[in-house]
């Protein structure tokens, strides 16, 4: 199937307009239309190497909604004409004790990631969503529910189901008390996910221009980094915290927040952080632990959660040539919500 995305050809280059083809449909593909690709900030990471092993040329994205096109002959579950969406894996194993589990994202022999990967097969390329379609075997489709609106449901594939999991492995229910660090793509999920889960949730921020913004997604309480009276105050008031602040910080700051037995999760930075204080951990029984996205039953769990409690990112929607400019914005650290390409009007 050819078509045509946007690539970056180096860690250093822009992303241009890119022409390739994609796998003729195996019995188990569905090939999708892609009509909303949201943009993540591990986009960034990726096409500029930030984490190492970047392959080129990269189409990125892997928050994908579309639209179904064709199917392969033994595809039983979708049908040409269906909603449905892709996250941040096509493939794995489906046979190791995770796989088997429903954590595809932790496959002993290595999950294939959406874009950036090498295909399970033929060694080729995984190209994303930045593009006018893609092939995605069977059990990585996911069904979008007609309750939710298309054009913001593709941040829930990474930015979703990345808060989601961790909410749900720590047992979050009423009566939680939850904070979350950041309140850009993930954090502002984080927020609505956690309220919508019974919690009372504390937003923790180093930009006082972010408390009303807090408060408008349902955040009960806030708390200013730089405020050294309001964080002591707050010592120990915390069940939980999510993490999502995407570069190297300091964490000692956020720990004596946690309560006894309290766990800090780690979502957003992918590397190294400031040296931590032990102390507060030893004292408590306090924890550091992280967590990479879900596997692909609780994926299609949290777009049921948000189409019943009708939550939905805060988008603002761009188009595919102004990409560069919105990879721009995000590397400024202007963006506290989620950017998404409207594919549909993107012919090259």
């Amino acid at each position: 199937m050819k078509t045509i995305g946007y690539a970056a050809h180096n860690a250093q280059s822009n992303l241009e307009p890119f022409h390739f083809e994609h796998r003729a449909l195996r019995e188990n593909d569905v090939a999708i239309e892609i009509l909303y690709s949201g943009i993540c900030h591990s986009d960034l990471h990726q096409v500029h190497d930030d984490w190492g092993g970047s392959l080129y040329p990269m189409v990125p994205g892997h928050e994908i909604v579309g639209r179904v096109i064709e199917v392969g002959s033994q595809v039983k579950n979708y049908a040409v004409g269906d909603s449905v969406a892709v996250g941040c894996m096509v493939d794995s194993c489906q046979s190791c004790d995770q796989c088997d589990a429903g954590e595809e994202q932790f496959c002993r022999k290595g999950m294939t990631p959406t874009y950036n990967g090498k295909d399970r097969h033929t060694g080729e390329l995984t190209y994303g969503g930045y593009a006018k379609h893609i092939v995605v075997r069977e059990e990585f489709v996911l069904r979008v529910p007609d309750a939710l609106d298309i054009t913001r449901a593709a941040p829930i594939l990474c930015a979703g189901i990345t808060t989601y999991s961790p909410l749900k492995e720590f047992n979050v229910t009423k009566g939680s008390r939850v904070g979350v660090v950041g309140l850009g793509g993930l954090g502002h999920m984080a927020v609505k996910l956690a309220k919508a889960l019974g919690a009372t949730v504390t937003v923790i921020t180093h930009s006082a221009s972010k408390i009303d913004q807090a408060k408008t997604l349902g955040a009960q309480q806030t708390l200013l980094s730089s405020d050294q009276d309001a964080m002591q105050a707050a010592s120990g008031s915390l069940d939980l915290i999510i993490n999502t602040v995407p570069v190297k910080h300091d964490l000692n700051p956020y720990l004596p927040l946690l309560d006894v037995k309290g766990m800090m999760v780690m979502v957003g930075q992918i590397g190294p952080v400031e040296e931590p204080n032990i102390a507060p951990m030893i004292m408590g029984r306090r924890g550091i632990v992280g967590s990479l996205i879900g596997g692909i039953p609780q994926t299609q769990e949290v777009l049921d959660f948000c189409a019943k409690h009708d939550i939905h990112p805060e988008c603002e929607l761009i188009k595919m040539q102004d990409i560069n400019d919105a990879f721009k914005r995000l590397a400024n650290g202007e963006v506290s919500h989620r950017l998404v390409i409207d594919m549909q009007n993107f012919s090259g």
